[in-house]
């Protein structure tokens, strides 16, 4: 059995801490939860800022539960704590993330909405690994609401369709109240608004009419799930739409006390409880699903399950599937050639593992390298003319499920130079990138720009060929009998690239 893990969670509402061991046959032993309010969302929400006494309250809670893990004998310094949308957005982050770490010991690792989304869907996975027929067969919802966004991943048939971090939280719906001395009736227009502007953009991924299955995580809707839902399985709850509508109502009737008693909450919660819940029911009402499924899971059993030694072998296996299935969405949101794209990311696979010894890039290259490939001329949605810049610019304004902020914007760039007569090396943006991210946009962009070239006519001609290598030169050698005039014309314009980086002569024969 491995030594305990420890995850803590700083939110907008609470810090949170979770205690797990994973057994030998990797399943998850959780030895200890705790979590204690904080008002660092309502900061943030508020004055763009963390204040002097949010920050005191975070040291206080962060060094209590350092002396709680001491107990299981977790060092500060072995613990990871993530920082969410509220410490994301705060315009003081750096000052937060430096205090907390010479005051407590604690380093923060501060997470975007895609990371989210992606530790998310690990946890969902997760409690879903007895019922993954349930999840292959639906199309879903998958939604959690917190205090600063809204994270949704939208699913045909196990596939991911659509992955977006919302900027609609909790805490940021009860502040607009509060500005405008509004009541909870304002909330429900608030929410109602966001959605009308969100459900068309939402559309173009899925018809939300024909998803029949919504899971909802989040500590609210666990507590309604106690209160008028039923459990299905391990970790899984099921609340009938009709139960949870009808609760919904009841307690939107309830004072602050009333939910502080009832549910047992903080007041902290209690403010913005019946918020969290009637957004759910808003979200449902986009769908046709007749119950809300509640997973007994957070981003921080996500990220437990994602640290396993072998998790490749479990949770992970088709996780790469989902990343080529986001961009492939995104591909057809912006109506480009299907066809061609697979074409060059399946040669741009075989080039890529024909070289792979001699690339010495990261493990995650190929997968960039898939993407870029899928995504290369989503630009001609556009115009066609320096498509490739416009492929870049859409690239870097998308969410693709599974990749960080950083990984999309390589991808971007590496897109934007499968064509044109510029080199990456010469681009002073590229300049001041980091070595390692330099010769990936390199390496990559090269290997794209050859099988790119290899069906300039679209027509995925020349799939049956032999890639050989001589000191000099690398020959690809076509079987079948085609003209080759267009891919040699197109070769000698992109070639160039791949020569000045890996020091070969293309030869198609």
């Amino acid at each position: 059995m491995q030594s305990p893990q420890a995850v803590i969670e700083i939110g907008s509402t609470g810090i949170r801490l979770l205690v797990a061991e994973i057994t030998k046959d990797k399943k998850r032993n959780i030895l200890d939860r705790s979590e204690l309010p904080i008002n660092l969302g309502r900061d943030v929400f508020t004055t763009g800022i963390i204040s002097r006494n949010t920050l005191i309250a975070a040291q206080r809670i962060l060094n209590r539960f350092g002396e709680q893990l001491a107990g299981y004998g977790i060092s500060r310094e072995d613990t990871t704590v993530l920082g969410t949308s509220a410490v994301r957005e705060a315009l003081n982050r750096d000052p937060f993330v430096d205090r907390i770490k010479i005051t407590t010991g604690f380093t923060v690792r501060v997470i975007n909405g895609i990371d989210e989304n992606r530790l998310m869907y690990i946890a969902v996975t997760d409690c879903f690994k007895d019922e993954s027929e349930r999840m292959k067969q639906s199309n879903s919802i998958i939604l959690e609401i917190a205090g600063g966004t809204t994270e949704m991943m939208l699913m045909e048939k196990g596939k991911i369709v659509g992955a977006h971090s919302m900027r609609l939280g909790t805490v940021i719906i009860e502040q607009q109240i509060r500005a405008r001395a509004g009541k909870l009736d304002d909330a429900h227009r608030i929410i109602e608004e966001f959605l009308r502007n969100t459900k068309k953009a939402l559309s173009t991924e899925t018809n939300l009419d024909k998803v029949q299955q919504f899971i909802a995580l989040g500590g609210d809707m666990k507590r309604a799930s106690l209160a008028v839902g039923h459990f299905i399985s391990t970790f899984l709850w099921e609340i009938k739409r009709a139960d949870f509508e009808k609760f919904v109502d009841e307690i939107q009737g309830y004072t602050e006390e009333e939910c502080v008693a009832r549910f047992k909450l903080s007041y902290s919660e209690a403010k913005t409880f019946q918020i969290s819940l009637l957004a759910y029911r808003l979200f449902v009402k986009l769908t046709n699903a007749k119950s809300i499924i509640v997973p007994e899971t957070t981003i921080r059993e996500g990220l437990l399950i994602s640290q396993m030694r072998e998790p490749k072998k479990s949770i992970l296996s088709g996780f790469s599937e989902q990343i080529i299935a986001s961009a492939t969405t995104l591909l057809r949101k912006y109506q480009g050639d299907e066809n061609h794209a697979q074409y060059v990311r399946e040669t741009s696979l075989r080039l890529y593992d024909a070289m792979e010894k001699e690339l010495g890039l990261p493990e995650r290259a190929s997968m960039l390298l898939e993407v870029s490939a899928i995504l290369h001329d989503i630009g001609m949605f556009i115009r066609a003319e320096d498509h490739n810049i416009h492929s870049k610019y859409i690239i870097m304004h998308s969410e693709i499920f599974g990749l960080s902020l950083d990984e999309v914007s390589l991808i971007a760039q590496i897109a934007a130079y499968h064509k044109g007569g510029r080199m990456p090396q010469n681009d002073p943006e590229i300049k001041l990138l980091p070595r390692e991210s330099r010769l990936t946009i390199l390496k990559l962009s090269a290997i794209l720009r050859v099988a790119d070239a290899l069906d300039r006519s679209h027509k995925q001609q020349l799939g049956n060929f032999n890639i050989s290598f001589a000191k000099d030169s690398i020959t690809i050698r076509i079987k079948d009998h085609h003209s080759l005039s267009l891919e040699k014309l197109a070769m000698k314009e992109k070639g160039d690239l791949f020569e000045n980086v890996f020091g070969y002569t293309i030869v198609i024969v």
